[in-house]
């Protein structure tokens, strides 16, 4: 495992990011998967709260969320690969892509893993899936998004700025 950069370990950081990067302290699908783990540790433990949904509404809604998130994350990766960059957010940005879903959202990655979330909570009626949704989102929002934006403007400067102010940072 690479060491984390001069400062970054002193700062709390859990992955060794770049030097040019965002100050990322959590990987955000380690912060879903935390997410997904307390819900069904909730449910199956402590205390059920079932969805009341019929079971076809269920089945539907998981797919069409589930769907939806394999559409962004894929379309997404898509658009790193293209531009030969590493989607993780503690590694260089040399450019930002403002093209394919990008220009529906800042966030299509964050965006998908919560909608999988979603899609999980309907297919198992679990209503603590679906309650931390906002949790983790406020996580991801705190230890990522944040920074990953300080770290665009102040590399990228008004062109940047100019994103934010078209683009909606989720949907």
């Amino acid at each position: 495992m690479a060491a984390a950069p001069e400062g970054a370990r002193e700062r709390g950081t859990v992955v060794a990011r770049d030097a040019d990067a965002a100050d990322v302290r959590l990987p955000p699908p380690l912060a879903f998967g935390a997410a997904l783990v307390v819900g069904i540790v909730l449910q199956l433990y402590v205390l059920r709260l079932e969805l009341p949904l019929p079971p076809v509404v269920a089945v539907a809604a998981a797919v069409v969320t589930g769907g939806a998130a394999i559409a962004l994350l894929a379309s997404a990766l898509v658009a790193f690969r293209r531009t030969g960059q590493d989607p993780k957010p503690w590694k260089t940005t040399p450019e930002f892509i403002v093209t394919g879903v990008y220009r529906w959202t800042r966030n299509p990655m964050y965006t998908g893993m919560a909608l999988v979330q979603t899609s999980l909570a309907c297919a198992l009626a679990n209503g603590w899936l679906l309650a931390l949704v906002p949790a983790v989102l406020l996580v991801v929002h705190v230890t990522a998004v944040r920074p990953e934006e300080a770290y665009l403007e102040q590399k990228f400067g008004a062109s940047y700025r100019e994103f934010k102010q078209t683009v909606r940072r989720w949907l």
